[in-house]
């Protein structure tokens, strides 16, 4: 069902058009740095609130690369962007929307979809800052990985090709169809152009499929005085009584007796799910919690592994992870759910085509706020080192840039302003392109101040656990 002949159609098309007016689509290519830009400091910065002894794993994991830098501070680009031009759409946003945040997961009907799969930043915010991050993050993925200049652009040139015609797409379809629509493994594979492609996805699904609860227990638990207990693997995942832990070195936080705190945020998690669900859940009990790292900009951050059984003992793995306000915030406005953790789950149900059975929110006695979901459920994403050529890496560029207009599509109701805005032909594209690649040389400028940071001494940086 289209819409695209009603007047109303015509009309919201028109008015997007218009809006190149006031924000030119040439100027989306400029680069605009925030007024106070000390990029060390902003590390710096970002580490306040965080668990202080798992600040040199953080910086470790972001000295990887620029790519990995460019992941964990998604709060510089932000700034950036704030400081740039503004088309004036604004709706429920990713807000990190760089490539590693796109993956499979399954559906509450067991079917396996591919959507941004990380909403730490959502917000509302400037469509075209989901797709400017997306896009740098592109080029980066593709100066990492050797492949040249020309490369890197059209990759660039393909993802907003595929936005654009997406984009358009949706903007014809109703709300109840746009709704219902969700990108699906088989629909995805059909429209691989490459083999190479085509055989990673096939991987990467297999993968996805092999990640159930059952599969998960020997991996994640062991036998301890005949019950089951989360394997300890420190500094990444470890018990919160553990004297010897990060944890225990410098925080607090749930004190002694950390499981019975733990059973109180999933008590209060519990009420925020739908009644079946909730039925559901209360089928279960805690047996283990403990500490999890997760990430590059997680990292630091309060995240538990929850393991329950149900009468016959059979697992469920659920993540709690902390919820801070979004990197957006300063800039597009005040959190308004109350609860950051709510914030993430209405921008994740918002936004995805469908969501985690079990995402909920809860708080802590301190005041600390968080989501959660399941742990590792058919959940999988190609490593960036798996990419053998451009090709594949523009493929799966498209991919994201088709989940990332379904998204925007279902989450702002405006698709047809945004439509004329892109307008039909490959300028908008060209920009985007100018911008990307411009904007990834401010990015690996503002590694080198971050990896002389890290040499000198002023930034403490651990060894990576393999």
């Amino acid at each position: 069902m289209t819409t695209a002949s009603h007047p109303k159609y015509d009309q919201h098309y028109a008015n997007g058009k218009a809006r190149r007016r006031d924000c030119p689509r040439t100027s989306q290519a400029q680069v605009h740095l925030a007024a106070e830009r000390d990029v060390v400091a902003l590390v710096e910065s970002s580490s306040q609130g965080r668990v202080p002894a798992l600040a040199p794993l953080r910086h470790a994991r972001m000295h990887a690369s620029p790519f990995a830098f460019f992941r964990g501070m998604a709060m510089i680009q932000a700034a950036d962007l704030a400081a740039g031009p503004d088309s004036g759409l604004r709706l429920q946003i990713c807000g990190d929307a760089h490539l590693m945040n796109f993956g499979f997961f399954a559906s509450p009907e067991r079917q396996l979809v591919f959507d941004i799969n990380d909403f730490d930043e959502t917000h509302p915010g400037p469509w075209e800052w989901d797709l400017k991050r997306l896009a740098v993050s592109l080029v980066l993925a593709s100066r990492g990985l050797g492949f040249s200049a020309d490369e890197a652009r059209a990759t660039v040139l393909r993802l907003a090709e595929t936005y654009r015609r997406r984009l358009l797409g949706f903007s014809q379809m109703s709300q109840l169809d746009l709704w219902y629509c969700r990108v699906g493994f088989e629909q995805l594979l059909s429209q691989a152009t490459d083999a190479g492609m085509r055989q990673q996805l096939q991987k990467i699904a297999d993968k996805a499929r092999n990640q159930t609860q059952e599969r998960l227990l020997p991996k994640m638990a062991e036998l301890d005085d005949g019950g089951l207990r989360l394997r300890d693997n420190p500094p990444v995942i470890f018990h919160l009584d553990d004297q010897n832990s990060p944890l225990a070195a410098c925080d607090d936080w749930l004190g002694d007796d950390g499981l019975a705190k733990t059973q109180a945020m999933l008590v209060r998690y519990i009420d925020t799910l739908k009644e079946d669900r909730r039925e559901l859940l209360q089928r279960f009990r805690l047996v283990d919690a403990a500490f999890k790292v997760v990430g590059v900009g997680s990292v630091g951050t309060r995240c538990l592994a929850l393991l329950l059984q149900d009468d016959y003992d059979q697992p469920l793995f659920l993540q709690l992870k902390e919820a801070r306000p979004s990197v957006l915030e300063p800039f597009t406005g005040r959190c308004v759910h109350g609860n950051q953790g709510k914030r993430v789950v209405f921008g994740q149900r918002l936004m995805q085509a469908t969501s985690d059975l079990f995402l909920g929110w809860t708080d802590s006695e301190d005041g600390r706020h968080f989501y959660m979901r399941q742990l590792h459920d058919m959940k999988a994403a190609p490593a960036l080192e798996t990419f053998a050529n451009a090709e594949e890496l523009a493929s799966y560029g498209q991919a994201c840039a088709w989940t990332l207009a379904r998204a925007h599509a279902k989450s702002g109701g405006c698709a047809a302003e945004i439509a004329g805005y892109l307008g039909d032909s490959d300028k908008f594209d060209q920009v985007l392109a100018d911008y990307a690649q411009a904007y990834a040389d401010q990015v690996e400028a503002d590694y080198r101040l971050f990896d002389a940071a890290v040499r000198g001494g002023r930034l403490p940086c651990a060894p990576t656990p393999r």
